[in-house]
């Protein structure tokens, strides 16, 4: 609620086995909460609860006030943060979606349709024209976003190509994600202790130490039943993550309800259909854990990366787990080749861009080179210039 701007005065909790149908809460319950926000002057009532379009008109009708639902929320926390014209036509997008179907009844403007005599007017004029409006809209900012989409794919491809391997970043939101993509890549990203502030990929190289490269991409963060709207308005983004190499999971490893979180970030992959996607769990701020607490969770996950992103602790690390996750150990390779074919001098230019040259020697007007290369880029270079000619490139194990 603070990161729309609001200030919570009431919280109020019903245990029910279904939530009523009409009205969502409880009669005694409705009763109950029309009374407090008189009492309080509450001007806003939020339901952390998708609503259907009749339970938010009974419920305004029954409160005199205006309710929203925990996706209103989510999207106009989304719209708040949006910056770039991308960002913020996805957002549009999901609003406009979720708004269609609850046009109906909304406000004194928008007369209900009825059947018969007498119920036809201007209210359902105004009605129509309203949802052809919404139509004609949400069809352009789909044409919009799936021409960003194609683009992002075509760039997805030349990537691919060029054999520089993708890491993203996902976990759920204020998990330190972009504080953790500026350690690793030296950007500066905005990063905030604040919901949702980063809804566009940010994408930057880092070079290893052996002058290899990664590209590092931080993504929208997720929550815990994040809306199908927004899911479906944000695919572009997401299959960033599908395509990725490998993932870091970044969790908070301060708070309590980590285990929650790490659950609802793992349902939205598999939404995202990247459920398949190598994973790295990197538990962040670990400065905020006592010594003790610290040993038991490494303790008790092994596996995974303990950083401090805020502190610059544990970059190292990391890489080397990315690295072993990717699968870029090195082998030694020579690369014989006539410098003045096509064939050739891609094969120089790619050995000299992602591997470690050994030796270079030119002689008999053939170059050759010895050079230290990363297995997994190797085998995928090989394949592609295996209809080079022998006289052009021999490409062989040291």
């Amino acid at each position: 609620m603070q990161a729309a701007g609001g200030r919570p005065s009431l919280r109020m909790i019903q245990e029910r086995a279904q939530p009523d149908p009409a009205t969502f809460l409880g009669r005694g319950k409705l009763l109950e909460l029309a009374a407090a926000c008189d009492e309080q002057r509450i001007d806003l009532v939020v339901c952390d609860h998708e609503l259907t379009p009749t339970q938010l008109r009974h419920l305004e009708e029954a409160l005199h006030l205006r309710v929203i639902d925990r996706t209103q929320l989510i999207l106009d926390i989304f719209a708040k943060r949006a910056r770039t014209r991308e960002g913020q036509s996805q957002v549009e997008l999901a609003q406009l979606k979720y708004l269609l179907p609850r046009l109906t009844g909304r406000g004194a403007e928008l007369s209900r349709l009825g059947g018969g005599i007498g119920t036809r007017g201007p209210g359902e004029t105004k009605l129509e024209t309203d949802r052809r409006r919404i139509r004609s809209r949400i069809a352009n900012i789909s044409a919009g976003i799936e021409a960003i989409r194609e683009r992002r794919a075509r760039l997805r491809d030349r990537r691919q190509k060029s054999d520089v391997p993708t890491v993203a970043l996902v976990g759920y939101t204020n998990a330190g994600k972009t504080t953790l993509f500026n350690l690793l890549t030296g950007a500066g990203a905005e990063a905030s202790d604040a919901l949702f502030v980063t809804l566009d990929p940010l994408l930057r190289k880092v070079r290893l130490p052996d002058r290899r490269e990664l590209l590092v991409s931080d993504t929208v963060g997720f929550i815990d039943r994040l809306p199908h709207t927004l899911v479906a308005a944000f695919r572009g983004t997401l299959e960033e993550v599908g395509d990725a190499a490998v993932l870091l999971h970044v969790i908070d490893a301060s708070v309590e309800d980590r285990d929650r979180r790490i659950a609802a970030v793992r349902a939205v992959l598999k939404d995202v259909g990247a459920e398949e996607v190598p994973c790295v769990d990197v538990y962040n701020k670990a400065d905020k854990l006592g010594p003790e607490e610290r040993r038991q969770l490494e303790a008790s996950c092994p596996d995974a990366a303990v950083v401090s992103a805020l502190r610059g602790h544990g970059r190292r690390g990391l890489l080397d787990r990315v690295i072993a996750t990717i699968g870029l150990g090195t082998s030694c390779v020579t690369l014989r080749c006539d410098p003045d074919s096509d064939a050739g001098r891609r094969g120089m230019t790619w050995v000299y861009r992602h591997g470690r040259v050994l030796r270079h020697v030119n002689r008999g007007g053939r170059a050759h080179i010895d050079a230290e290369v990363p297995r997994r880029e190797w085998a995928a270079f090989r394949k592609r210039m295996s209809g080079a000619p022998l006289s052009a490139l021999t490409l062989s194990p040291a």
